[in-house]
């Protein structure tokens, strides 16, 4: 071997040699890093998206479904207490119906009376009054008075509201100068029905 040829390779190797110690032991380069990547849906249903296999969601129907929920069951003391509130208002309703169309008024019993039974005293003026007793309807009532001295009255009315079941009509006679004279005062009802009461009383004057 020459001694160019021996330089040459002494050369080369120390070269190798140098960039190999230089370089220092190989190292190992790291490998690239992959970015993560997102599952991606297999496919698509609707508003579902399905990533590979496992359970997935229902699917949703194309239109609202809105379930009817079930009637609730009665319990029988509602039943029982719905029952009695029903007949409870049948009831009111019924009285409250019998009150406005039932039976018209009707009169049961007329009595007059004077309200002084000693009669009146000189110039004075005798309260005859009548009671008329009904059926408690409303309803009115046409009367006259008729006096023994030949005179009466017109004919004349009395409101009866329901409920009530006693009537008062007044006469009011008036008696002057000195004696004494017999007086009757005679109620005639004429509607409804027609029923006739009367009374007697004495007025006294001596002085």
């Amino acid at each position: 071997m020459s001694d160019s040829d021996s330089d040459s390779d002494d050369d080369y190797s120390a070269t190798v040699l140098g960039s190999h110690w230089f370089s220092g032991p190989q190292q190992t380069r790291p490998q690239p890093q992959v970015p993560h990547q997102e599952a991606v849906p297999d496919r698509v249903e609707g508003s579902v998206l399905r990533f590979g296999p496992g359970v997935t969601a229902a699917m949703p129907a194309p239109f609202p479904v809105v379930a009817e929920p079930a009637p609730p069951r009665r319990r029988r003391g509602e039943w029982r207490r719905y029952t009695l509130a029903a007949a409870i208002l049948l009831v009111v309703l019924g009285y409250l119906a019998w009150q406005r169309y039932g039976p018209a008024l009707e009169v049961r019993d007329v009595t007059v009376a004077t309200a002084d039974p000693r009669g009146p005293g000189c110039d004075s003026t005798a309260d005859v009054v009548a009671v008329v007793r009904t059926n408690g309807r409303p309803g009115t009532l046409t009367y006259r008075w008729v006096r023994s001295d030949g005179t009466q009255s017109e004919q004349l009315t009395e409101r009866v509201p329901r409920g009530r079941k006693e009537a008062r009509l007044h006469l009011l006679w008036t008696f002057q100068g000195r004696g004494t004279y017999g007086a009757e005062a005679k109620l005639q009802l004429v509607s409804p029905g027609q029923r006739t009461a009367a009374t007697r009383f004495t007025y006294r004057c001596a002085g």
